[in-house]
């Protein structure tokens, strides 16, 4: 697939029903309630955490989507890639890479001077996508997943040069 045949674009409150349905039908998805995706699009009023959902799509129909989260608060600058969602049906044609672009984008723009993520031990592509992404492994969490129980491993990207 290529750039031209799908679009990014930031979600709002209309698109959870949609988003939830390729959410449940994506096992590797971490499978949220409507309410934590609610919150992405329609936050409180503490501003100390912001999130953001970004969406593929291609005739209107939904292909993908990404979570990101930022944490931005004296010293701390951080940002975590908190989900990743492809139907399967489009994978490897470019639309991971340009949602998770699109996320990067959105949280140095928030100022994140890092990002963070964590993918299970086991699964060797994903891994290799991330490092394309330029993500470094920097270190593991035992036991981290459920259902089957395996390590993450905990990755990171700078965002901002040292200043």
């Amino acid at each position: 697939m290529k750039r031209a045949e799908f679009h990014i674009r930031p979600g709002s409150i209309g698109d959870i029903e949609e988003v939830m349905r390729l959410e449940r039908a994506t096992t590797e998805a971490p499978h949220w309630t409507d309410a934590e995706y609610l919150a992405i699009v329609d936050p409180g009023s503490d501003g100390a955490a912001k999130r953001c959902l970004f969406l593929a799509e291609r005739d209107r129909g939904l292909l993908g989507f990404a979570v990101g989260n930022t944490l931005i608060s004296g010293a701390v600058k951080l940002a975590e890639l908190e989900s990743v969602v492809v139907n399967t049906s489009v994978r490897r044609g470019g639309l991971g890479r340009a949602l998770c672009q699109a996320v990067i984008a959105w949280c140095k723009q928030q100022g994140a001077a890092e990002m963070e993520l964590e993918v299970r031990a086991g699964s060797a592509g994903v891994i290799a996508f991330y490092l394309g992404l330029g993500f470094l492994a920097v270190g593991k969490r035992a036991g981290y997943y459920r259902d089957p129980v395996e390590d993450a491993l905990l990755m990171q990207l700078k965002l901002a040069g040292d200043e």
